[in-house]
């Protein structure tokens, strides 16, 4: 079993999980430290909890509560891999409390689910402009909504609600080329990470990560076009943690490389510049 922490915050951490385990290999009891939640993106195994037996393939969850003990095992194929979500208590008490959905146990291939599960991986992957904190607690959220029976319908933002999102965006801009991460955003707002996500996203209509991209993605173009410095130096101004990350994210935002907008910027002033000297 290889394990790689790919996100550890105060309320959140993600996990992925390659397991090479085959029918040959013995399985052995584990136990739960905390609440999870895991998307199986690759394989199959079988997963057992508090009597129960679960075959969990692509699209399912494996879903852990504090103190359970398990056994994964491997009778069919060899290999399986996860993402997975451990969720600090406050977290989940945020999201809906302690519900039976954390003794679901295992939980089938569901669309609703697997929508989320994939976004979430596309986050780990650095393929969504939503970041893997984010996509975390939005699967997790929806998770405890579909197993539990319930329809979160978020009321109404209300003025003060309101002021407090465009507050924080106009914060997060300000803010936008220092590390920043949904926590420290939510605690300069004086809320929980998962309800400020909730606040930021229904009242401005982006996460407040997809916010954060934005606003350093707005001010890299105007450096790339009105600026001299180099593509690196641009990138680190802004906040991007290195140069392949900014490239990247540029390149999918834009449709084309910081260095081709640059060039395509400096041609439109020439162009201007060559018609208003016809012009005298």
């Amino acid at each position: 079993m290889v394990v790689t922490t790919v996100v550890r915050r105060d309320s959140i951490s993600v996990l992925d999980y390659r397991c090479s385990a085959g029918p040959g290999d013995a399985a052995f009891v584990e136990l739960h430290g905390g609440f999870s939640v895991s998307y199986v993106r690759k394989g199959s195994f079988g997963y057992r909890v508090r009597g129960q037996a679960f075959e969990l393939v692509a699209g399912s969850l494996l879903v852990g509560h504090p103190g359970d003990e398990y056994m994964c095992t491997h009778d069919h194929v060899a290999g399986d891999e996860c993402l997975s979500f451990h969720l600090a208590p406050a977290l989940v008490d945020a999201i809906g409390g302690r519900s039976d959905a954390w003794r679901a146990g295992g939980v089938p291939p569901l669309p609703e689910l697997m929508v989320l599960g994939e976004l979430a991986q596309a986050a780990a992957e650095g393929r969504s402009g939503v970041g893997l904190d984010e996509a975390g607690m939005l699967f997790a959220a929806r998770f405890v909504d579909v197993v539990s029976g319930q329809q979160r319908r978020p009321p109404e933002a209300a003025a003060r609600d309101r002021r407090r999102a465009v507050e924080a965006a106009l914060w997060v801009d300000a803010h936008a080329h220092e590390p920043l991460d949904l926590e420290r955003a939510a605690r300069e707002a004086g809320l929980s990470a998962f309800h400020f996500l909730r606040l930021f996203a229904r009242v401005l209509g982006v996460t407040p990560h997809q916010y954060l991209v934005r606003a350093r993605l707005r001010r890299a173009a105007r450096l790339l076009a009105d600026g001299a410095l180099s593509i690196t130096d641009i990138a680190l101004d802004v906040g991007f943690g290195d140069l392949s990350n900014f490239v990247r994210t540029f390149h999918r935002a834009a449709g084309v490389s910081p260095r081709g907008f640059r060039q395509a910027a400096r041609g439109e002033r020439k162009l201007v510049q060559d018609r208003l000297d016809r012009a005298l």
